[in-house]
């Protein structure tokens, strides 16, 4: 098989290799990898970006990935061959809170990834595609879409008529967009391009503001609030956006922790947070548990994931990650394989 292997630290040690085909032992399903999709994590990894917490030498990256089932080890009952498979993002993490152990096995990062022609996993870290999406669409959802999940339901628990605000409009901001919609939430989201807000509109965005024309963004959120303040914000940007989050919120309010897109260190005044009772929350993917009940609530609404018109193949993965690094993307960077 065909696979991209990170042979050190760096986009340029990036290149694609033929491996033996792989076999599925006791437990394990052969996949047969159609479509690959990125997010930003994929490039820290191949960059280094995460240090002792990843693998550097002889990997193969990029967490989210979906195919057709191929063959299956002995004492497999989830899965058949030729059933249509998407992977879950954490392979450990089945249920419940996470821990170290759960944390580590994320793929792409301390074990291989999806950027493969064959994958071999356990019949554990594999769910069902819904049958409306291609495999490109399944492949968007493992990591942006049950984060996305997970910061608007499982953690920010939206309800209909709440005020929510994204940010920007990669896979994570265009997920929250549309299951804040899906919880029937009223959704603001900010861009740096009208072009973006263009389309995030027909994605179902009310309000759209264009943080380069406003940087201070919170104001004219928290007018569309009637000056209560918003409900939720999905903080993708990290220490260029949060102190404006902050100021957007409500009284009680919570402010979901995502990305560090603009920056990691940030100084922000703490007393704002504590005597508004303002709620900072990280949110890091979730469980297989927790992603099934993503997909059937994808499945029964019919929902498609956004993705970039751009289309990326196995070879040209270092082309997929420039283009994802330099932010001129809408929806997921897809790779098809």
């Amino acid at each position: 098989m065909r696979a991209a292997v990170l042979s050190k630290a760096g986009l340029d040690n990036l290149s694609v290799v033929d491996l033996p085909d792989p076999e599925p032992g006791p437990g394990e399903v052969l996949v047969r990898v159609r479509a690959a999709t990125l997010n930003y994590r994929d490039l820290l990894t191949v960059e280094g970006g995460y240090g002792s917490r990843q693998r550097t030498e002889n990997l193969i990256p990029v967490s989210d990935g979906a195919g057709e089932v191929v063959a299956v080890g002995a004492g497999v009952t989830r899965f058949a061959t030729g059933d249509r498979v998407v992977a879950n993002f954490f392979q450990e993490w089945l249920s419940g809170e996470p821990d170290e152990a759960k944390l580590h096995s994320g793929l792409g990062g301390q074990i291989d990834g999806m950027a493969c022609e064959l994958r071999v996993l356990p019949e554990y870290g594999l769910c069902h595609t819904p049958s409306h999406l291609t495999d490109a669409e399944a492949a968007a959802l493992p990591c942006a879409g049950l984060t996305a999940w997970s910061a608007v339901f499982d953690q920010g628990g939206v309800k209909p008529g709440d005020l929510v605000l994204t940010q920007g409009s990669g896979g994570v901001s265009a997920f929250a967009l549309q299951f804040a919609k899906l919880a029937g939430a009223e959704v603001i989201s900010t861009s740096s391009s009208d072009e973006k807000l263009r389309k995030l509109g027909i994605l179902g965005s009310d309000h759209l503001i264009n943080y380069v024309d406003t940087p201070e963004w919170a104001r004219p959120a928290r007018e569309i609030s009637g000056g209560r303040g918003l409900d939720l914000v999905v903080e993708v940007g990290g220490a260029g956006t949060l102190e404006q989050s902050i100021k957007a919120v409500r009284l009680g309010g919570a402010v979901m922790l995502i990305g560090v897109l603009s920056g990691a260190n940030h100084e922000f005044r703490l007393p704002l947070v504590v005597t508004r009772k303002i709620r900072l929350e990280g949110v890091t993917c979730g469980s297989r548990e927790q992603f099934e009940a993503m997909l059937r609530a994808v499945d029964r609404n019919g929902l498609k994931p956004a993705l970039d018109d751009q289309r990326f193949s196995l070879d040209t993965l270092p082309a997929a990650m420039a283009h994802l690094r330099e932010g001129r993307h809408f929806g997921k960077v897809v790779v098809e394989i």
